[in-house]
């Protein structure tokens, strides 16, 4: 074999592996759950978000680096690994502002908001994230009440260690977002104190229990007394309002016995004499008679003998009334 025909042959076997890695490292894809940065002499080029097939310039001219879009979790203070935990109390081990020990685990999901950063402003981010928790936590915890960390302030103590966490990180610039934080557990290392907390903690959710029924019943009863209240102001409404019809009718009634009385003033009154002794005595015997001299006449009212008939009564002139 000449050594031209040699050369040829090397040069064709040169030229396609030169062509397999320009085909094979020039097409990449991106997944769903992947974001991805261009290199270009190791340098960062671009960011590529979007999934499917892409292109670039072969290696080792371009090179692409792939990471998660997922979102991570930080735990501080213990691991969790294949169901079993493993604590780390020296970690979580921290002062707080009254001048008692606590044990604070924490977990901080985060994200890649920034791939060129995250890659290339720092040698390892996440434990520039873990000790910017570990700062942010001791730093709330140190300026908050024991009460406060073990009951109802946990979430005040939450809230504060991701806005100073956020905070640290964006200062950082290490291309990381910080999506939530949440202790998991706040307790204190001595089993007697712990339970002397626990007792206080039940105390209290015991008060709270019993402030809540009692605001409850005093709103029962105020409802109740407010539609008693009404059910009264009604009821004088409505009996005001009769009074004062009747006041009316006994005005138009006084009015039309005025206007007969001036017109028979004798009849009148002796009619409203006779009216007034039926009310005022209902069952007396009522008898009208005319005096005139050694015989006296009377004319009962009521049927006499169980008669049923009334007589016509006579044309009172003169005489006197008298109940007996």
């Amino acid at each position: 074999m000449s050594i031209r025909r040699l050369l040829n042959i090397t040069g064709l076997g040169l030229g396609i592996i030169i062509l397999g890695i320009i085909g094979f490292t020039s097409w990449y894809t991106v997944d769903e759950s992947d974001q991805a940065v261009i290199l270009t002499l190791g340098r960062v080029d671009t960011s590529v978000m979007e999934s499917g097939l892409h292109f670039k310039l072969p290696w080792p001219i371009q090179d692409v680096e792939k990471l998660s879009r997922e979102t991570f979790s930080l735990q501080f203070g213990y691991k969790e690994e294949d169901g079993k935990v493993t604590e780390y109390p020296e970690e979580t081990k921290m002062i707080t502002g009254d001048e008692n020990i606590v044990l604070a685990d924490l977990v901080v999901q985060w994200k890649i908001t920034e791939p060129s950063k995250y890659l290339f402003n720092s040698v390892d981010p996440e434990i520039i994230l873990y000790n910017a928790t570990s700062s942010s936590l001791r730093s709330i915890i140190g300026g908050s009440k024991i009460d406060d960390a073990l009951t109802s302030g946990k979430a005040e103590i939450e809230a504060e260690v991701r806005e100073l966490l956020a905070v640290l990180i964006e200062k950082y610039d290490i291309g990381i977002s910080i999506a939530t934080v949440k202790l998991q557990d706040v307790e204190l290392p001595n089993e007697e104190v712990r339970r002397a907390f626990t007792n206080v903690t039940d105390a209290r959710e015991t008060m709270n229990t019993k402030i809540n029924e009692a605001n409850k019943y005093s709103n029962k009863r105020s409802q109740e007394a407010e539609g008693e209240k009404d059910a009264l102001i009604s009821k004088a409404e409505g009996d005001r309002t009769a009074r004062i019809e009747q006041a009316r009718g006994d005005v138009a009634q006084f009015n039309a016995i005025y206007t007969e009385y001036v017109k028979a003033p004798e009849i009148t009154r002796k009619r409203l004499i006779l009216e007034t002794l039926e009310s005022v005595l209902p069952n007396a015997e009522i008898y009208i008679m005319n005096d005139d001299g050694n015989t006296m006449k009377y004319f009962p009212i009521r049927p006499l003998d169980g008669q049923t008939q009334t007589p016509p009564a006579p044309a009172v002139t003169e005489g006197s009334e008298k109940n007996d």
